[in-house]
């Protein structure tokens, strides 16, 4: 009888040809695997679509103002984000650094934006996410909370009625594998925009730009971060792992997956092409979706890295007492100090 799991194993276990190894130049493995990265997630456009943001709503909150805006991001394809602003912004000489917030599984932006699925304030409690991007803001930071492809009011017309954190990912990715595009890829490419789109505003500092996301959108962060310049610190919460250890360890959504990219390298090299650059990981104890000795090894590999980089001091992490959720017990206070 064949031993399928055996084959399978043998399968994903084929070394990548760009695993880091100390003997190689840092800046030019980093150049040759960004560029394969790119490939492997489907590519970005060649030519840039106009933003041609539109300000669809805006909302006076505690200590902040809450604008819904909507870009373009590919041609033909719009998304819409919070942009969350802090009340204290009052000229150009008092600009705020800025963090992309993404979030993960659930219902989209609102939720972590202290919204139920309908846009009314929260009155449950926040779940993994934490409201993190308005703890952001009420800490000075202007907070950009894209609304995921798939996800909340970009969901498929077939998913509208459905409960509110049903998601429109596996038809998504499925299209986008057959036409040699990944769900990922999108996301990365749509968080670049929302990037451009950040430094139009005069609320933002444009040399502190960071970066967080919470278990797929820690995928999302991760990989914008690693393929883009502007983002100068980076909180990767519930995802730093390795491939066997979690993505195919599991049944994952389908937007995890990328084509090939186990021929390339290993998830934490991929999150290591963010070195230089300051890279923060929450690793929760108890999570079960991203286990703890698998992000211990991408860790340790990530602390190899970054040595070889010159960067030491640039990555941090929080081993903390709790499951698949943002902890933020030394991620803010990181990033304050960083940004």
């Amino acid at each position: 009888m064949q031993d399928i799991d055996h084959y399978l194993y043998q399968q994903t276990s084929l070394h990548g040809r760009s695993v880091y190894h100390s003997d190689v130049d840092f800046a030019s493995w980093r150049k040759q695997l960004r560029d394969r990265v790119q490939e492997r997630l489907g590519g970005f456009p060649s030519e840039v679509a106009d933003l041609n943001p539109i300000l669809l709503e805006r909302t006076s909150c505690d200590g902040y103002t809450r604008e819904r805006i909507e870009i373009t991001t590919y041609s033909g394809l719009r998304m819409s984000m919070y942009l969350l602003i802090p009340n204290d912004v009052s000229a150009i000489s008092d600009r705020k650094p800025a963090i992309i917030a993404c979030h993960g599984h659930g219902y989209g932006s609102r939720e972590i934006c202290a919204m139920e699925p309908d846009g009314s304030p929260r009155t449950e409690e926040p779940g993994l996410h934490k409201d993190f991007a308005v703890t952001l803001v009420q800490r000075g930071y202007v907070v950009a909370a894209p609304e995921l492809l798939g996800f909340g009011a970009r969901r498929l017309d077939e998913d509208r009625e459905a409960p509110p954190g049903t998601s429109s990912c596996t038809k998504i990715a499925a299209h986008l594998l057959m036409a040699g595009q990944t769900l990922a890829g999108h996301r990365v490419y749509e968080t670049k925009r929302v990037l451009d789109y950040v430094l139009t505003r005069s609320e933002v500092d444009p040399e502190r730009i960071g970066g967080m996301g919470i278990s797929g959108g820690g995928l999302v962060i991760a990989f914008t971060a690693a393929l883009d310049e502007r983002c100068k610190a980076t909180v990767v919460s519930g995802y730093a792992s390795t491939f066997h250890g979690s993505i195919l360890d599991r049944n994952h959504c389908l937007d995890n997956y990328i084509p090939g990219i186990l021929q390339e390298a290993e998830l934490p090299d991929l999150i290591g092409l963010i070195a230089p650059r300051a890279l923060f990981l929450e690793i929760g104890s108890k999570d079960l979706v991203f286990p703890l000795h698998s992000a211990r090894e991408a860790h340790e590999r990530l602390k190899m890295i970054y040595e070889h980089a010159g960067a030491e001091g640039a990555l941090g992490a929080d081993y903390f007492d709790g499951g698949h959720e943002i902890s933020g017990a030394k991620a803010y206070d990181w990033l304050d100090h960083v940004l």
